[in-house]
């Protein structure tokens, strides 16, 4: 009788420390990626809300993973053609990620704060260690809200700009990310 309570025992501690620890991971639930390149003769847009966002309370950690290929807007179909082909490379480069800590406590709490985030950003095949600062918010226990905005020089990626459309792709990208996490089952 001793051993069959003793199991029981373990088996709803494991359960609950499983469900402890399901809390503490966050993944998304919707959300989008945007960018903007504003640049003296066109303004170019797009965004995707094909993307993979992972965030672990417990250990202050994050993972952001976006398919370039699952882009749209663009000025037209053959602007999209060339940023996939020609610039962003998506046969050897698919995706960017973005990597690392989160800097500032993120557990549970009311209202809008900041938090700083250090990580590896790696676009077309280069990492760059960044930090970035995140507007983040619970709207309850079961969503958290991601928000950042920040800057990503094209050169810092090696990605090129000929000469021929350099006045219409500027130099510096303004990227935004909105994000809506719920905990991961």
């Amino acid at each position: 009788m001793k051993s069959i309570t003793r199991y029981v025992l373990v088996l709803l501690l494991s359960t609950q420390i499983g469900i402890c620890k399901a809390q503490d991971l966050f993944t998304i639930k919707s959300g989008k990626v945007s960018f903007v390149s504003n640049a003296p003769l066109e303004v170019i847009k797009a965004e995707n809300e094909s993307f993979q966002f992972l965030i672990d309370t417990s250990k202050n950690e994050f993972a952001v993973s976006v398919p370039i290929k699952e882009f749209y807007g663009f000025n037209s179909s053959l602007q999209r053609e060339h940023f996939f082909e020609n610039y962003m490379q998506t046969d050897a480069f698919p995706k960017a990620t973005f990597t690392g800590k989160i800097l500032d406590e993120i557990a549970y709490r009311e209202g809008a704060f900041d938090v700083m985030v250090r990580g590896q950003l790696t676009i077309h095949g280069v990492k760059k260690e960044r930090i970035i600062e995140a507007r983040c918010f619970y709207e309850s226990k079961e969503k958290l809200i991601v928000n950042a905005t920040f800057v990503v020089p094209l050169e810092d990626h090696d990605i090129e700009i000929p000469r021929i459309v350099f006045q219409k792709i500027a130099e510096m990208i303004t990227v935004n990310i909105h994000a809506e996490l719920i905990p991961k089952n």
